[in-house]
């Protein structure tokens, strides 16, 4: 999720559609009937007043209200005294008491600068990103908010794990021993490597010690299948093409209660198709038989000199894990982003999937990927990738981001672009339809916010309430609650 303007340069014309059959949760997806150039059907969206005070934030169906929360256009001070951060960004959602759901939340803020909160537990003492941790009422009345983890960079998604932590996701490599990412800013102030992953309990705050050996990469997401007791992790390596990657700790966190550092780091990679473009349109019900490579160096710490800028290059730093993987053959996608776990199933958004196929192997300034947004499915039991469906345009499906599972199985899809920004269910029959429009117009300023993205859908553990984000500088989170099975979610 960087905060830049994607579909500024997007070249592509968008590929055809296929929303595809699946077992599991999904089973009877059929191809929607809704040609490139033609706008679906979607359910009436209509403007709600926000519960809060009575501002219109969002469009919803008939019979949905909420109230947003942690409104960062206005200083808001946690109990614990952190002046909240803005970039809200992943965010999962736990049982709390009396019905209340306790949410960790993502702040992805990037460049070198003072942590939020006690400084002196931050992981690197210049960095500014992290995760709050807030109990919330089922109508979105914060009880209590607290600070659980800083000092950390770029914190995008994560995941949901069932023994009850939150892991979140560094989306970058910066480090004093990397060069300036695409923002220019020297990394020189940096007294950490970053690009890890972190565990934050539910029930206080992160140790902050990052889990190296699940990689050093632009991370995104990560789904835990507790059958297996295996990670699977999403890479958003904007520029370039991405991975599909999975972590094996050496213990089972089902049986420890947490995410061990001592295990394996594979790539995806389909049978019998070295380096296959899976960013590129893909047809009908493409299913693909799957194999695994090992990556052998997983956290590199490259040379470099205290404060002098470091030798090794950004865009070498964030390809040093995936080029050991594409080196034995594993699998191009577009900007992997988000990710959920359901009945066996790994789903997993690739953003800028479906378009033509790129003609580099990057850096592409506008984003590997020429489509406007693939949705994929990995078995973990039989081992095989399959797309669920492909955007045939932006006016259908405009770069879907994170994504959350209903109890009766629907995703839920955040987009991210520069245009309207919704919230699109995707059933189990294969409809693609509107949960939510963002029409959040600033307090501030009187400008209207509409392509300010949604990010971190989740549901409370009851399955009542949606919690969801809005990323921006000033972010700002929703409680949205409703008649969810009478709209298909």
């Amino acid at each position: 999720m960087r905060s830049i303007n994607r579909r500024a340069f997007l070249k592509g014309a968008a590929a055809t559609a296929g929303a595809v059959a699946l077992g599991g949760p999904f089973r009877g997806f059929v191809q929607l009937a809704a040609a490139a150039s033609s706008k679906p059907s979607f359910r009436h969206l209509r403007a709600i007043p926000d519960e809060r005070d009575g501002m219109v934030r969002l469009w919803l169906p008939e019979g949905f209200n909420y109230r947003s929360f942690h409104d960062t256009e206005f200083s808001v001070v946690l109990n614990d005294g952190t002046l909240l951060p803005g970039r809200h960004d992943g965010m999962g959602a736990f049982a709390g008491s009396n019905g209340n759901s306790i949410l960790i939340r993502n702040h992805e803020i990037n460049n070198p600068g003072a942590p939020f909160g006690d400084p002196t537990l931050a992981y690197d003492a210049m960095a500014q990103s992290g995760t709050t941790t807030i109990e919330v009422t089922p109508t979105g009345e914060v009880v209590n908010a607290f600070t659980s983890l800083n000092g950390t960079q770029m914190n995008c998604s994560g995941g949901r794990m069932p023994w009850g932590s939150w892991i979140t996701c560094e989306e970058t490599v910066n480090g004093p021993d990397v060069g300036a990412d695409f923002t220019g800013f020297s990394n020189v102030p940096l007294e950490q490597p970053h690009g890890f992953i972190f565990e934050v309990p539910v029930d206080g705050v992160s140790n902050r010690l990052p889990i190296t050996k699940a990689g050093r990469f632009a991370h995104e997401a990560v789904a835990f299948d507790p059958v297996d007791g295996i990670l699977y992790l999403t890479e958003d390596n904007f520029g370039f093409p991405s991975g599909f990657y999975r972590y094996i700790p050496a213990t089972n966190p089902m049986e420890t209660g947490s995410l061990d550092n001592e295990g394996r780091l594979q790539m995806l990679a389909v049978k019998g198709q070295p380096n296959i473009d899976l960013a590129a349109n893909q047809r009908r019900r493409a299913t693909y038989q799957v194999e695994w490579v090992d990556i052998e160096d997983p956290d590199p710490i490259f040379p470099f000199t205290p404060g002098e800028p470091a030798p090794t290059s950004n865009n070498d730093a964030i390809l040093y894990v995936g080029n050991q993987g594409f080196a034995q053959g594993a699998a191009y996608f577009s900007r992997l982003e988000g990710s959920a776990y359901d009945n066996g199933v790994v789903y997993f958004c690739a953003t800028q999937g479906g378009g033509p196929a790129e003609t580099s192997f990057g850096p592409i300034a506008d984003g590997y990927g020429n489509g406007t947004g693939q949705i994929w499915a990995y078995r973990t039991q039989e081992q095989t990738l399959q797309l669920i469906y492909q955007s045939p345009g932006a006016a259908t499906l405009d770069f879907p981001d994170n994504v959350t599972t209903s109890p009766r199985g629907t995703l839920i899809l955040c987009e991210d672009n520069v245009n309207d920004n919704y919230l699109r269910g995707l059933t189990r029959g294969g409809q693609l339809f509107d949960v939510a429009l963002n029409r959040v117009v600033s307090q501030l300023t009187g400008l209207p916010r509409s392509n300010d993205e949604f990010a971190g859908s989740t549901f409370s553990p009851d399955g009542n309430t949606l919690f969801v984000n809005i990323q921006a500088s000033r972010g700002m989170s929703f409680a949205i609650w409703g008649p969810w099975q009478k709209v298909g979610v």
